[in-house]
This record gives C-alpha cells, structure tokens and sequence, in this order.
C-alpha cells in the first residue's frame, strides 16, 4: 500500500511484524525564526509565578515534593515554595530534601499547621532539628544517606511528584547548571549532583532561578528533556550562606595533629601508590590531612588517578598542581570548587546515583582506595555516630558517610579523643549512622586504632611505628581524662528512622527526655 507520500510500504514483513504507515496529518513544521523561538511555547517553559507552576503541576494533597541542599543555609527555595503552598491550602504532604539546614525552621509552622505529614532527608540542622528532637513530629522522619536517597529515587521506592530545584542558571527551555558562564548570577552553588537525580526521576519539574540566559545554556547539568516550568524570581539564596561553610585550613593544634596521624595511616597503608583514589570531607582534619597527603605526594613522586565526593578548593588546587589528575564532583564546598568546575576540562559534575548508589553497578565509591570521614561518636565495635549530638539531638547528616565507607577500600575516621569534655569513644554510639564493619581506622589526635578484621592494616601501620593502640585503650585513655559519660535519658517516641544505603532500618532516633516541644 502507498503511505501519505506515495511510497509504497508493505504492511507486513516476516520477521518484523506488521509496520506502523507514515501519516502527515497533524505534522507541523515549527517555522518561526530563531530570534522569534524564546517566545514558542514548545521552547519556553517559564511561568509568571511560583503559584501557576505548583497549579501546573497538578500538586495535591498528600503528594511528596522534593529539593536539593546546595544552596545550604543560603537556601530560599524550601521556605519560598512551601510558603506559597500553605498559602494555596494544601495539606498533608512528604517534604523529601536531600538535607535541611538552619535556615529552614519556618517548616515548623508548616509540620504544626499540618501541611506537612513526614520529612524524608539526609540530615537536619538548627531549629528544625531541636523541635524534632523534642517529639515535633507525629511520623519519624527518615534519614537517608545521599546514596540510599538516590537508590531509593531511582528504584520507585521513593517517588517524587514535584521537584522544586533552584538553579543558579537556567534558559527558557530548562538547561540548567549551577554556575553561569557570564558570571552574572550571585548564588553559584557549583556542581547539581542532588538535584540531577530529582530532576531525572520526579513525575514534574519545576526549576526555580534568578539568572535567566539565552538558549542554549552550556553546558547544563540539568537538560531541558528533563524540565517542566520555569519560574524566575528575584533571588534564590543568600550567596554568603550558600559558601557559609566554605572550606579554611585549621590551625586547630588537635586538628592538625589528627591530620598528620591520617595522612601517616594512608601512606603506610598500603594502598599509597601512583593512580591511588581518594575522598576526603571538608572538616578541620580531613582538609589539614590533604595538606599533609600533598607534601607526601610531591616527595614520593606519587599522582592521585581522582578525588570524589564533595570537592573543596584543597582538592582543586591539587588537581591544579597535577597531583590529582581528576575531579568527580557532586557538591562544591566553597567558590574554589566552583571556578574550577567552570574552568577545568577534568573536573566532572556527577549525580548522586552514578556518586553513591549502593544498586549502581558503576558507583564510584566502589573506585575508592582511601576514603577520610569524621565521627561525632564511634564504639568498640567501631559503629560511628555522624547525625546525633552528645545529647541525643540531631545535628547533622547521614550525608555520603556509610556510602563513602563500604565503597573505599581503606576507610580512616578521623576525631580528637576528646570534644569538649566528652570522649569520643562509647561502649555504644548513641546513634549508628555506619556499621563497624565499614570502617578500618580510627584516627585521634592521641592514637590509632585499627578494626581487628584488618590485620593486614594493623601490621602495616605498626611496621610504620605509628602510635598504634587498641581502641579499649584509646576509650580508656579518654574516661581517665574526662570520666565515662551518663547515658541519654529518651522518651519511647521515636522521631526518627535511620535507613542504611541499601534502605533498611540500621537505628532509630528516640524523642530526648527534657520536655515536649511547645
């Protein structure tokens, strides 16, 4: 038979099946010139107001929305959107960020007035976090390391309806990144990692930005295929609070001792060798302890293959020296870390699923030699505590702990034995966050100790006539300097579950016993 063209196609062909005949009707060339594009509806998705864009959506009652934490304690995003939520009536919905920080308190209202049911995210901080502590919630929030959200993300498990993600640079068809090229936008947050996996996966996107550039925007950690609206608004964070915890070295004589201990351990470990990988955090120690590795690597002759994770401007000048040969990036500490994701050719944004995914057969972490991580708590079955205070607040993130621990090859904690008049060292953490079994050194600042599942650590480091203790003897250390602290005093209700990687339950938080929140 003859298509609409008057070529003539069989209908059938063995092997193939029946073919689907080509039709014009309803083909419409898109004629218009390119200067005339911006204003095709099919090229500009922006709307006139954050109100349309969640009508837009379809959002009701009960649906889950999700945010990304670049932008930190600078955030205006969350408050904004759920402002303009609660104002719209409606109830009774999941918040999943991937972290909330001080800034976000005013979801206190929020959760009190009943607009939102449950929290699901990495970590909470500030006010927030206290009111949780003291029984705010009816339903325990779920805390997620950074690659369990994204497995969860990706799996179905958890299923995002709205994203609502603020990004430092958008065009009128969605491309988006967190920089911009003109230099022109004032809340550059650097790499998207989180917010790549939310875009990708939520049923509708909405990207919220206050630097709107001409098509096309590259490059884009964010395609448009992935866009629904586009909301342009004055300003989506405060630049000073989206770096305010911008990376400086520490002259911290603890820390800098914990640092040289740790950057000792990697090189007796036996995986310091040309092409070795790393990731380190961006506290005082982890920071000093890649000063230190530095020093190390120019006298050995020795380049690093790449570094992982959140990346700081330590790790950047690094990669600048030729020390570090790349960079695989899904957060940027500080506005170092966003130049060179601008500037340098092998400076690589990655997503939180490629970064952590414990269901990603090609997660990077799985790539880690060397991994250094800080502990609020860790016990003798060296379980560490990363998100609960000494009393039994929550005061910070799962983050990409347990992620970075069971990929790397060589996991070294790092804490002073002591922080402030309470040891470090418990028979039992308050909180686990990462199970003993992922972690194969601890580091104080008055000895190391090695999980006794790695023999072969422990006989490398004591050939390196490093101050190698059991970690009975490091808490014994500490208990004679400050005595054994009173455990925490909880309340039955629990406030909070901690899911491992992989999605199960490895602890839960209990309400603290001072009192309900009022």
């Amino acid at each position: 038979m003859d298509n609409a063209i008057g070529r003539r196609i069989p209908e059938e062909i063995y092997g193939l099946g029946t073919l689907r005949q080509f039709e014009s009707d309803g083909l419409v060339k898109n004629t218009q010139k390119s200067k005339d594009r911006q204003r095709n509806p099919e090229r500009n998705k922006i709307l006139d107001s954050l109100e349309t864009a969640i009508r837009e959506t379809g959002l009701k009652d009960g649906m889950t929305i999700s945010f990304h934490h670049h932008f930190r304690n600078g955030d205006y995003i969350v408050n904004m959107v759920m402002e303009t939520i609660a104002r719209m009536g409606m109830k009774d919905l999941v918040l999943a960020a991937s972290s909330l920080s001080k800034i976000h308190a005013p979801l206190i209202h929020h959760i009190k007035n009943g607009v939102i049911r449950r929290i699901e995210t990495s970590g909470v901080r500030g006010e927030l976090a206290e009111a949780i502590s003291d029984g705010l919630v009816d339903v325990p929030i779920v805390i997620n390391s950074h690659g369990g959200r994204a497995r969860a993300i990706a799996s179905g498990e958890l299923s995002i309806d709205v994203a609502f993600l603020g990004v430092p640079s958008c065009d009128p068809a969605g491309n988006a990144n967190g920089y911009s090229r003109d230099n022109q936008s004032l809340s550059e947050c650097g790499a998207l990692g989180y917010a790549k996996v939310d875009a990708q996966y939520a049923e509708k996107v909405v990207l919220i930005t206050d630097h709107l550039v001409e098509y096309p925007n590259t490059p884009f950690a964010i395609p448009e295929s992935h866009v629904d609206y586009i909301v342009v608004v004055d300003s989506i964070g405060d630049p000073n609070g989206i770096m305010s915890e911008a990376t400086r070295y520490t002259k911290n004589p603890k820390d800098l001792l914990i640092a040289q201990h740790a950057a000792n351990v990697i090189v007796a470990s036996g995986y310091f060798e040309d092409g070795f990988s790393l990731q380190t955090g961006s506290g005082g120690s982890s920071l000093a302890a890649t000063r230190f590795l530095r020093e190390k690597m120019i006298d050995r002759n020795i380049t690093a293959s790449f570094a992982l994770g959140g990346i700081t401007g330590q790790m950047v000048e690094l990669h600048e020296e030729g020390l570090i040969k790349k960079l695989l990036d899904v957060q940027g500490f500080d506005l170092k870390a966003v130049a060179s994701l601008k500037n340098n050719r092998f400076h690589q944004q990655i997503c939180a699923e490629y970064y952590a995914s414990p269901d990603n057969p090609g997660s990077a972490v799985n790539q880690l030699d060397v991994t250094v991580l800080s502990a609020l708590e860790i016990d003798l079955d060296f379980n560490v505590n990363v998100i609960t205070g000494s009393d039994g607040v929550i005061r910070g993130a799962s983050g990409g702990h347990s992620d970075s621990a069971a990929g790397a090859a060589c996991t070294i904690v790092v804490a002073p034995l002591i922080r402030g008049r309470m040891p470090s060292i418990l028979d039992r953490v308050h909180t686990i966050v990462t199970p003993g079994c992922s972690i194969d050194v601890l580091v104080t600042d008055q000895g190391i100790a090695v999980n006794p599942r790695r023999l072969d650590l422990y006989s490398n480091l004591k050939k390196a006539n490093l101050p190698v203790l059991s970690i009975e003897e490091l808490k014994a250390k500490a208990n004679h300097i400050v005595g054994t602290p009173e455990p925490i005093r909880v309340e039955d209700k629990i406030v909070g579950l901690v899911k491992y990687r992989d999605g199960s339950v490895i602890d839960v938080i209990h309400q603290v016993k001072r009192g309900p929140w009022a």
